[in-house]
């Protein structure tokens, strides 16, 4: 084994401009666990993840974003409930690959700061 090899995700960072407003909508909306929060970033588990929403320290950073795939258990259940909570869903969703008993299905939405995210789920036919 490499001395330094990457091993895994330790956190994803995600630019606000409003940092409540985007606090609310991944606390209350996605249903993500709140580690804590400062005046300018927040901390997020999922599953283990972090997810550190900050405000950009500059301009450079203000912009920069990764679409992250939250996996769902039932994406048709989990994409009308969030539609139901006000989340706005760039199209429905929809397979994307299919292997063996397999189905692969995604949906792309958008958060509070515009940054583009999705729903994926495995079913098994």
């Amino acid at each position: 084994m490499i001395a330094n090899a990457i091993q895994k995700v330790g956190q994803i960072g995600i630019p606000v401009k409003n940092l409540e407003k985007a606090i609310v909508f991944y606390k209350d909306l996605l249903k993500l666990p709140l580690l804590f929060s400062t005046d300018s970033m927040a901390f997020f588990d999922c599953d283990g993840i972090l997810l550190l929403l900050s405000l950009p320290e500059k301009e450079d950073f203000a912009q920069s974003s990764s679409v992250i795939y939250f996996q769902v258990e039932n994406i048709k259940e989990a994409h009308e409930e969030l539609i139901e909570k006000g989340v706005y869903f760039i199209d429905e969703p929809h397979i994307v690959a299919k292997m063996e008993q397999t189905e692969t299905w995604m949906t792309f939405f958008k958060d509070t700061e515009g940054n583009t995210h999705s729903l994926i789920s495995e079913v098994h036919i």
